[in-house]
């Protein structure tokens, strides 16, 4: 397997690790996005400035391609705020599976904006992992749990999955011409100072927390951030859009698996879990496969 593909798998199990820490944190949801995007931005921030290349290419990015890094920096942001705050409107079901239909969004919009071939196996791919998340989680909670939802709710964890799709497509797009450091750096920042807008405008705590949230929210940042979203943020030069946004779809198998073997979690996962995540594996694996040659030269190539 390629080095991007290890990469991006990588980045998934260890993204799949910020639900244990979000379990194990007793901050509110606003505050740990913040912290999360806050402490990636400072642990980055020394790679920055000592070397010396990153630096150059801060100051000569072009001033577009900087108002398209901020965009995406509000991008991440909404989809954070949109999908935590749909948390508390709607039931997890609706909203687990709202937010994570963003393959639906990518597959076309990588085609028609970035001219990325798809196939029809690919397509298939795409339909069965998004089919395997409605089968793990309506497995796992019931129709019943809809009975919760608010239209308020639904659209807020649509909107987020709107914001993650747009993420992942405009990441593949800027990270053709910028490096990873000083794409996470410019992005990560825009989204820590504007999280921090809003948590003051809904009174979310930004200070005196507690020191155990501190350290669990400082590793979340190291674990999830740094080795979780950057990780998969440096394979966006090299993969399509489309099987990057799919690849995000393991995240709670992932999950799942560490909520299992961690003794003070064990939570065992049922069958409805273990079936809809075969079902993501298996989408997964039809959306991997190259559309052409021609696809495969021009990875190659980039590699």
């Amino acid at each position: 397997m390629k080095k991007p593909y290890v990469a991006l798998s990588a980045s998934i199990v260890f993204v799949s690790f910020a639900a244990i820490f979000v379990l194990f944190c007793d901050a509110p949801p606003l505050t740990i996005a913040f912290y999360r995007l806050l402490f990636t931005t400072l642990i980055i921030l020394p790679f920055v400035l000592l070397r010396k290349k990153t630096r150059r290419e801060l100051i000569n990015i072009p001033n577009s391609t900087l108002l398209s890094m901020a965009i995406i920096g509000f991008i991440l942001t909404a989809h954070f705020a949109l999908w935590i705050t749909s948390l508390t409107k709607t039931s997890v079901a609706s909203s687990v599976i709202l937010v994570t239909a963003h393959p639906i969004l990518v597959g076309p919009l990588s085609y028609y904006f970035l001219k990325e071939k798809l196939s029809k196996i690919n397509a298939i791919g795409i339909a069965l992992s998004v089919a395997g998340v409605i089968t793990l989680v309506l497995g796992n909670y019931g129709l019943s749990s809809f009975t919760l939802d608010t239209l308020e709710g639904n659209i807020l964890a649509i909107l987020g999955g709107v914001a993650a799709g747009l993420y992942i497509l405009g990441g593949r797009k800027i990270r053709k011409n910028v490096s990873i450091f000083s794409y996470a750096l410019v992005v990560y920042a825009i989204g820590t100072v504007t999280l921090f807008i809003i948590c003051l405008l809904f009174n979310a705590p930004v200070y005196n927390l507690s020191t155990k949230d501190y350290q669990i929210l400082l590793l979340m940042a190291l674990v999830a951030g740094i080795f979780g979203h950057t990780l998969y943020n440096w394979s966006l030069e090299y993969i399509r859009a489309s099987v990057a946004s799919v690849f995000l779809l393991g995240e709670p198998i992932g999950s799942s698996i560490l909520a299992y073997i961690i003794p003070s979690i064990h939570q065992e996962p049922s069958l409805y879990t273990i079936l809809g995540g075969g079902v993501i594996l298996l989408g997964i694996y039809l959306t991997l496969r190259k559309t052409s040659e021609t696809d495969t030269l021009e990875e190659e190539q980039r590699l």
